[in-house]
């Protein structure tokens, strides 16, 4: 047989990119097949930004590893990524209070952060408000990336690194037997290898729809926008406001947050949609804005729908307005992502026989958990 493996990673996004990308590092003779032309869903449909400031100290460890990864492929290889760092922006004490909290866990942590004065801010971010801002949270090693730009280069790079990838290739069935996992495409072709990661949702669906809705997987649906190009404006890095300080699950290790989460508004629409105002300014000078979250089971994840939801993308500006002034919110572009993750595990992992391993449901730390946690899986799948 001609396509015979140590292993082959289904699904090219960024998480079965990076599996497949650490297994080649390790020496192992690796395939990537991916059913699209390039990957259309969560990974091209996501902020591009690379925050393990936001997650919990276990996916922070992750993310903090995939910032090395990142940097070490971009010395080699242009994948778009740029060091430009993240902060937080607090609008009133409670955010300063969380932010000084995290501050302190992040010394702890060895992880590089700088709080920053109302002034600090203003003169760092053109075109803040100063009725907002109160005080802010810099980590200069976080990174922006450019989501459909990365994923192609990063491919591109696996290629010239000796890779085999496929496009294109849908694989119907996947069967393991006394010589090793036989996976058949839709147009026929038959792969063999040792060991198989299924890192699609969609492919896991259809490659095992009982264990798919058995599951307790859960979609999230995001919506973001991208204004027409700022002239002569330039925004650095990724810029994270109140509503992620009350969101991201990092700040969920300050002492002072729950207390601060229970005196929330249950009914405001930032809570009835999930909305958290984020900004980044991409290679084109737009500035990304978003984003939302609304949620279904996987199983039912045609409730969410295919259109975008107008109540929401004004909520948003209209929201955004209040923090920065930018020279124009005209929107040249609208679109959602969707992402799955688990109700009870912060990953879906599964294990059918001895050697195929379903890995999803990364939520929305895909794009900054990824790299890192694939590296410590494949460890783990292969005994290294």
């Amino acid at each position: 047989m001609k396509h015979v493996y140590d292993l082959i990673v289904i699904g090219g996004g960024v998480l079965g990119t990076f599996h497949a990308y650490h297994a080649k590092q390790k020496g192992l003779k690796v395939a990537l097949l991916e059913k699209d032309q390039s990957p259309q869903s969560a990974t091209v449909r996501n902020f591009g930004q690379v925050v393990p400031s936001g997650m919990n100290t276990k996916w922070q460890a992750f993310g903090r590893e995939s910032l090395k990864i990142y940097k070490e492929i971009q010395s080699k290889f242009d994948i778009s990524i740029r060091q430009e760092g993240s902060v937080y922006l607090a609008s009133n004490y409670e955010e300063v209070q969380l932010l000084e909290e995290l501050a302190e866990i992040n010394k702890t942590n060895n992880y590089s952060s700088k709080l920053l004065t109302k002034d600090e801010c203003l003169n760092n971010y053109a075109g803040l408000r100063d009725d907002y801002v109160q005080a802010g949270l810099f980590f200069p090693e976080e990174v922006i990336v450019e989501p459909s730009i990365m994923i192609n280069k990063l491919h591109a790079f696996l290629k010239e690194e000796g890779m085999d990838l496929f496009f294109n290739s849908k694989v119907v069935y996947c069967d393991e037997t006394i010589n090793g996992i036989v996976l058949t495409l839709a147009t026929g072709s038959v792969f063999m290898a040792s060991k198989v990661i299924i890192c699609n949702g969609s492919d896991f669906k259809t490659l095992y729809p009982s264990i798919f809705n058995e599951s307790d997987l859960i979609v999230s649906k995001l919506q973001m926008m991208a204004t027409k190009p700022q002239e002569n404006y330039r925004l650095k890095g990724s810029v994270l406001t109140g509503l992620s300080i009350r969101r991201y699950e990092a700040f969920e290790e300050c002492a002072s947050y729950s207390v601060i989460k229970a005196n929330e508004n249950k009914e405001s629409l930032e809570k009835k949609w999930g909305v958290h105002i984020l900004f980044k300014q991409a290679h084109d000078g737009s500035i990304i804005l978003g984003d939302s979250h609304e949620y279904a089971d996987a199983s039912e994840i045609d409730n969410l729908g295919f259109d975008l939801n107008m109540d929401i993308d004004n909520f948003i500006i209209h929201e955004a307005k209040k923090i920065i002034n930018l020279p124009n919110y005209e929107i040249q572009r609208r679109w959602f992502g969707m992402y799955s993750q688990c109700k009870n595990a912060d990953i879906y992992q599964n294990t059918i026989g001895t050697n195929i391993h379903i890995v999803t449901g990364i939520g929305g730390k895909g794009m900054t958990g990824s790299a890192g946690f694939s590296k410590q899986n494949i460890n783990t799948i292969f005994n290294f």
